[in-house]
């Protein structure tokens, strides 16, 4: 009897750990070249220029190290987690955050015009 439920236990950390795996995406500028483009690197840093047309949603991504976004246009987004959950962010012109470490999501323009940004991470 201890060794079916052996087998049990495997076999679901086995599945929680693929779906874990399958949340985590490529950076941003891996996993969507053509809505983020590296405009400058070195070995401490690294800056991504980001364009989000209207009406489009990018491709999964991940920021896997904080960065300083700076908006460049106004821009609203709507953030998709792989939960499901969503939040609405409205970034103002010549604004900058901090922007959190984050293993998938994808953003989808929701505002009336294209977005543009620079995220500038530390490597």
């Amino acid at each position: 009897m201890f060794r079916p439920m052996m087998v049990v236990t495997v076999a679901a950390l086995g599945t929680l750990s693929s779906i874990a795996m399958a949340q985590n995406s490529p950076p941003t500028y891996q996993a969507d070249p053509d809505t983020y483009k590296v405009i400058f690197e070195d070995q401490n840093f690294r800056v991504i220029e980001v364009t989000r047309k209207k009406g489009t949603t990018d491709k999964p991504h991940s920021h896997p190290v904080p960065s300083v976004v700076y908006a460049l246009e106004d821009c609203t987004l709507r953030i998709h987690n792989p939960d499901g959950t969503t939040r609405d962010l409205m970034n103002k012109a010549g604004t900058g955050f901090t922007g959190i470490v984050t293993a998938s999501h994808t953003a989808e323009n929701i505002g009336p015009s294209d977005c543009h940004g620079i995220f500038v991470e530390r490597k």
